[in-house]
């Protein structure tokens, strides 16, 4: 799945072709993803650099804030430039700071897609992932909401999040599945068999916390490639991602115009094979 070079854009759904380099909006809201940004005129700089630097997919959710990161890229975009793509999830409850609650039941997700294309000033989202499948909703109820809302024309794609292949298998007797957004890195690969499950059937996959870094050794390695590459460990893990599969879509988030821009630029480093071999061994 690795070589040298990258493709740049995907085309999620065979429709809606995008930069494989996004933008996530969880960091523009307030500390423990809780309330309004630390500084507000610094998170709709960042939603407008993004754009300016050629971003045409952000990712969000009504749980950001609740509602905040919605909002925020409402005001700093609406109206949206054509081929914006603007993707976003339901199925949690926030109670506070960093608490997070799964709330998959239809009644709760109806609510929060109608709070989303009303934030959003959207008449339909082009993609809605459902955030978590609750387990203590029946599955075919959170499926039946999907196919419902996508067929009255709130939704035009479905996608999921943290999943097993087994679980897309199972959502896929009810819905099309064109994304899956599960928790992925350099060193962090245990939903490689997702990876590979999406590459083969040309779903999109959204990796989220692309610098896993939660040991010295991996870390060490990273800055050790960074330095000789003039780049930052967190650039040469994004550019690992975009050389590792083709259907990786990334999402680096950030409240900063300058980390904004060192994201982004991840994009135009080249890994070549010695160093891709490299890096593959660190999830090892």
């Amino acid at each position: 799945m690795s070589s040298t070079s990258f493709q740049k854009t995907f085309t999620i759904g065979g429709a809606l072709t995008v930069q494989r380099m996004g933008y996530g909006a969880m960091r523009i809201t307030g500390q423990g993803i809780w309330g309004p940004p630390k500084d507000h005129a610094e998170a709709i700089r960042v939603l407008q650099r993004a754009v300016e630097l050629g971003v045409d997919f952000i990712d969000t959710a009504d749980s950001y804030g609740p509602h905040v990161s919605e909002e925020l890229i409402a005001e700093a975009l609406h109206p949206y430039k054509p081929g914006l793509v603007i993707a976003t999830k339901g199925g949690f409850d926030r109670t506070g700071p960093n608490q997070w609650q799964m709330n998959g039941r239809p009644e709760h997700l109806q609510s929060a897609l109608a709070g989303s294309l009303e934030r959003l000033k959207l008449d339909r989202i082009d993609l809605y992932q459902l955030h978590r499948i609750d387990p203590n909703v029946p599955f075919e109820k959170m499926m039946e909401f999907l196919a419902r809302a996508q067929q009255d024309g709130l939704i035009k794609y479905i996608g999921l999040s943290e999943v097993s292949v087994a679980q897309i298998k199972k959502a896929e007797a009810f819905v099309e599945i064109v994304s899956v957004q599960n928790k992925y890195s350099v060193d962090n690969r245990d939903w490689e068999s997702v990876l590979k499950y999406c590459e083969e059937t040309g779903k999109a996959f959204i990796p989220w916390n692309p610098l896993n870094a939660n040991n010295a050794t991996s870390m060490g390695k990273l800055e050790a490639i960074a330095k000789q590459l003039n780049a930052t460990p967190h650039q040469v893990a994004l550019s690992w991602l975009l050389h590792h599969s083709p259907n990786i879509l990334l999402i680096p988030g950030t409240s900063s115009v300058k980390h904004l821009e060192q994201n982004l630029a991840a994009a135009a480093i080249v890994l070549d094979e010695a160093v891709m071999k490299e890096l593959n061994s660190i999830g090892k």
